[in-house]
């Protein structure tokens, strides 16, 4: 009982974290400390991880091997944009030819300050 538990809380607070990164507040929050180019790369971030990667998933599952449909809860409980948002924002920056940075890392430090942690 106390492992289940355990494991309901975890994917209560995973559900929180994604929706506290959907809310208007969070999205004008960075448009207005980072701008328009970091948002962009946010907002396509969490759509390809809420979207294309169950799709991908689901496709897997249908045409490969049943296994890959576990693939989808885990794909939207997992948080990946610590990780990809600043290689993506490394690459606009090379590819854009400015030489804007990050001050802090956006989701680390939003993590760190509210009690989360990423699998």
């Amino acid at each position: 009982m106390r492992q289940t538990l355990k494991y309901y809380n975890y994917i209560k607070k995973q559900i929180l974290h994604k929706k506290e990164h959907l809310s208007f507040s969070y999205f004008k929050n960075i448009m207005k400390q980072h701008g328009l180019a970091l948002l962009i790369i946010i907002v396509g971030w969490e759509i390809v991880e809420d979207v294309v990667f169950p799709f991908i998933f689901w496709q897997l599952g249908i045409h490969v091997n049943s296994a890959f449909f576990a693939g989808i809860p885990a794909s939207l409980l997992l948080c990946f944009h610590w990780f990809m948002v600043p290689i993506l924002w490394g690459l606009w920056i090379n590819l854009s030819g400015k030489k804007e940075d990050i001050d802090e890392h956006i989701c680390t430090h939003v993590c760190e300050t509210k009690g989360h942690d990423h699998v």
